[in-house]
């Protein structure tokens, strides 16, 4: 039986991206929209993030599964949502390197999915320092009030071990730069799961420092 009030992971992290992506960067209404797809598996979240991103905007998608990723192209082409989507055969500790500089500082959403590929080979699963690399790298890339969003999985080997290491990390950035929340269903004896998100506030410094104006000296 499923709660009728309390939302499910999934669906409170759908409204937390929409609300991000309604959020235009630097108050520019025509600005173009870009986001990041962390972990893309079979599309369903790049695709999501694609139809919001709309016709001007950019989605930048990483997977270090070739199967994956020919999965969610067949997904994104058959949305014609292809053409506003770059997907990179690469792990996403690389977001800083193949992320084109331009995008820098105009990210409103980054989203990640951890543990393994639904319906592949539950042998590969992310591991705690590439994530966090990603997070640092794509943290720097928001724009005022864009966030990141975590789906953390600690059902598998190895889950929790990433997770604590992620939930670790994410309460030690500044208050002041950051806002950091947490969502679970803390009874879920099962295959546990989290949500984590992370919103930039305005002065927030590339390297995760606190605002200038409350800096001490």
């Amino acid at each position: 039986m499923r709660p009728s009030v309390l939302m499910s992971v999934l669906n409170l992290t759908k409204q937390f991206v929409r609300q991000a992506m309604q959020v235009s960067p630097a108050g520019d209404a025509d600005a173009a929209l870009f986001a990041v797809d962390g972990t893309v598996g079979n599309g369903h979240d790049t695709l999501f993030l694609a139809e919001l991103a709309g016709a001007q905007g950019h989605v930048y998608g990483f997977d270090i599964q070739e199967a994956a990723l020919s999965n969610a192209r067949g997904r994104l082409a058959a949305a014609g949502v292809d053409g506003r989507v770059t997907l990179f055969h690469a792990g996403h500790e690389q977001a800083g390197q193949l992320i084109p500089p331009a995008v820098h500082g105009r990210v409103s959403v980054a989203m990640f999915n951890l543990g393994y590929l639904p319906g592949g080979d539950r042998a590969i699963v992310t591991q705690p320092q590439a994530t966090i690399a990603a997070l640092e790298a794509v943290l720097s890339m928001l724009s005022t009030h864009g966030i990141v969003t975590v789906h953390v999985y600690t059902g598998h080997e190895g889950g929790s071990v990433e997770g604590a290491a992620v939930f670790g990390w994410a309460c030690a950035l500044p208050w002041e730069a950051f806002r950091v929340a947490r969502y679970e269903f803390c009874n879920k004896t099962r295959n546990g799961e989290a949500l984590l998100v992370i919103e930039r506030l305005a002065g927030a410094g590339p390297d995760f420092s606190e605002p200038a104006s409350v800096q001490s000296s």
